[in-house]
């Protein structure tokens, strides 16, 4: 067996350049990035003008440009959460397959590149892009929140978006690695594209349907339910199933960063409120640990997912 030269990071520098430079650059991004925009700033002004009419003493004024909705739009928080999947399998749906179909794979790979080295670098640079997309509308609403609403943002609210921007990055990421694993897995960019869609329909639509008809399966409404509502077990239950999708972790992580009065994503006893205020904001620190075990959820996804489209690229024959 021929003994490897070099580190993992071999070629990973050239490949994350021109990838990067080709995202920036394409005009499917570009298509993307103006859905995202159009659609964002409309969801942020009818949050405004909505806010114009509200009083202006709340201590997280520019948080709620996130989670406030106005009719016929919803807020900017599910506009992304809709959106930022499509940019991601728009990005990463012929990540591997387009070499293939170009006939340019056994070229790059004849170069001192390994395969490792070039799927890192095509992940790197598909998360690269969305960080600069995200920045960047991040940027706009901070901007467009100063000019409209005339007050800064306070340290706290600058925080708690730095932690929205890493939790949109790591539920991205999830996104543009289901787009490579289908890449990688199916050799027609059709097929691929299609497959990473069919999957974020089934996650964002039709899953929470079928969390409830599985919950009703298991547990059957009695005469009982129908009086006091579903028991402890049927919601821990449905929960539970729930968090399977990446749309739900999602949601519930945003829920904890930017309502800073969220002090449990699940139920809640009495003895649970003892002490406490109700609409009175938790610290920074404790909305984190409240939304951890979300965050941890997305990235082991993540890393799950990618892992996954190595072990099937690794194997995978490469003919000139």
């Amino acid at each position: 067996m021929a003994r490897r030269r070099g580190s993992v990071w071999t070629g990973c520098g050239t490949v994350f350049l021109k990838e990067f430079a080709d995202h920036l650059g394409s005009g499917r991004m570009r298509v993307l990035e103006w859905l995202v925009l159009l659609t964002g700033i409309g969801a942020i002004f009818t949050a405004i003008q909505d806010l114009k009419t509200t009083t202006s003493q709340d201590p997280f004024l520019f948080l709620r440009l996130f989670t406030n909705a106005h009719d016929p739009l919803p807020s900017f928080m599910a506009v992304l959460g809709f959106l930022i999947p499509l940019v991601a399998i728009g990005l990463g749906f012929d990540a591997v397959n387009g070499e293939f179909n170009r006939r340019t794979m056994s070229r790059i790979l004849a170069q001192p590149v390994y395969r490792d080295a070039l799927l890192l670098g095509k992940f790197l640079a598909g998360l690269a892009t969305l960080a600069v997309a995200l920045v960047t509308l991040w940027l706009l609403i901070i901007g467009l929140g100063l000019l409209t609403l005339g007050v800064p943002p306070t340290g706290e609210e600058v925080l708690r978006g730095v932690a929205f921007l890493v939790i949109s990055l790591a539920y991205g990421g999830l996104w543009l690695a289901v787009a490579m694993l289908c890449s990688v897995i199916f050799r027609a960019a059709a097929t691929s594209a299609l497959v990473a869609l069919g999957i974020w329909l089934l996650m964002s639509v039709l899953w929470p349907l079928l969390t409830r008809f599985l919950t009703q399966a298991i547990f059957p409404t009695t005469p009982l339910s129908l009086l006091v509502g579903p028991s402890y077990e049927q919601i821990v239950f449905q929960q539970t199933l729930a968090r399977l999708s990446p749309n739900t972790l999602f949601g519930e992580s945003l829920l904890g960063v930017l309502h800073p009065s969220t002090r449990a994503l699940g139920p809640v006893f009495m003895d649970q409120l003892q002490g406490a205020m109700l609409g009175n904001p938790l610290p920074l620190g404790q909305s984190l640990l409240l939304v951890w075990p979300q965050v941890t959820s997305l990235v082991a996804g993540v890393i799950v997912l990618f892992v996954a489209a190595y072990v099937v690229f690794q194997r995978q024959e490469v003919r000139a």
